[in-house]
């Protein structure tokens, strides 16, 4: 099947092929109950050199920057207490970790997550972090622009492979609040 977004020619439903997802992604995919259906959360294989967003437009095309999320981990501090949380905003724009993020979790410091405790507790790896399947407990902060897209290319959980779902299932994740100007150009 053709991907509604980018030139991928072998889309296919992720429910379909689990194994191609790490189990949280995998677990996160069978048990769905959205209002978006299952059906329509699509995998693509994509090679691991291309993962990284600048890369992978690069790569695959420019046009799927405007079609793309990032998801960043967060730890927000106070009190000498952590709180981790993922944030998915624009490819083209950052978290404004300092501002938003650390407003809306309560935080007095935040700032990006150390790489290896942000794959050490998803079980997901570096350049593959994506929102479906991260831990139930933490708060999830999505970028309004994000839900209203159509179409989204995220992380599959790995470098290899990228999911496409409709922008308004990111809305309907465990924890997910959806906030204007989460990401900032």
């Amino acid at each position: 099947m053709r991907a509604p977004i980018g030139t991928f020619d072998d889309a296919v439903p992720a429910a379909d092929h689990l194994d191609h997802l790490i189990a949280p992604i995998a677990e996160a995919v069978r048990h769905w109950h959205g209002t978006v259906p299952v059906e329509q959360f699509l995998y693509v294989d994509t090679e691991p050199q291309w993962a990284d967003t600048a890369a992978f437009t690069e790569h695959y095309g420019p046009d799927l920057l405007s079609a793309s999320a990032n998801c960043v981990v967060v730890a927000a501090k106070r009190g000498g207490e952590t709180t981790l949380a993922a944030c998915v905003v624009p490819s083209a724009a950052r978290a404004d970790v300092n501002g938003v993020v650390r407003r809306q979790l309560g935080a007095r410091k935040a700032s990006f997550a150390a790489m290896d405790t942000a794959t050490g507790l998803t079980g997901m790896e570096h350049g593959g972090i994506t929102p479906i399947g991260l831990p139930a407990d933490w708060p999830l902060l999505v970028d309004a622009a994000v839900v209203d897209l159509p179409h989204v290319l995220l992380g599959s959980g790995r470098r290899r492979g990228k999911l496409i779902v409709p922008g308004k299932a990111l809305a309907e994740l465990p924890g997910a609040t959806v906030i204007e100007g989460l990401g900032r150009a």
